[in-house]
């Protein structure tokens, strides 16, 4: 698995696991401020975006996860 594919699955999890926590009709609802954890890693992929530096790629690239996949994988 590469840098890319991790840094995308841990986002998609936090902004799923922060909706079901936050929205009232969740079954898991604990508390609206939790919507509040959306929206910091939204803003965080939305800097990512435009200025092309993320954290977590920095700190996952320097545990030695590859960048890129070998030939033929994903």
């Amino acid at each position: 698995m590469t840098v890319n594919r991790i840094v995308r699955i841990v986002a998609g999890f936090f902004i799923l696991l922060s909706l079901a926590l936050g929205v009232e009709a969740s079954p898991v609802y604990q508390s609206s401020n939790w919507l509040w954890f959306t929206v910091f890693v939204g803003a965080n992929l939305f800097q990512s975006g435009i200025s092309n530096w993320c954290l977590m790629d920095t700190i996952l690239t320097k545990l030695g996860v590859p960048t890129t996949a070998p030939c033929g994988k994903s």
